[in-house]
């Protein structure tokens, strides 16, 4: 990250402010990302543009973002869904 810090706390947070009110898009921030979650894979896209040019528009000269993109066609499946599977199976053992 091209700024005069290692902390990051602040312009992560200036990207989450850039996505707080997109329609159609629900984010979880945890302490190594941000998950963002959508119907519509058009939208996870906007949402990164959208925390990339806050981040930039905080005086940031470079912005890293990566995509990892789990899509679904046989079932709907949110974020919390995805949590309380694997406790199931943290809980037999």
């Amino acid at each position: 990250m091209g700024t005069n810090t290692t902390s990051a706390s602040f312009y992560i947070a200036k990207g989450i402010e850039a996505i707080q009110n997109l329609e159609g898009v629900r984010y979880e921030v945890n302490a190594m990302g941000t998950l963002l979650e959508s119907e519509n894979v058009d939208k996870i896209f906007e949402a990164s543009k959208r925390i990339m040019e806050a981040i930039h528009n905080s005086g940031v000269q470079r912005v890293e973002i990566v995509l990892k993109i789990d899509s679904r066609k046989d079932k709907d499946s949110k974020l919390e869904e995805k949590l309380e599977s694997l406790k199931k199976y943290l809980k037999s053992r």
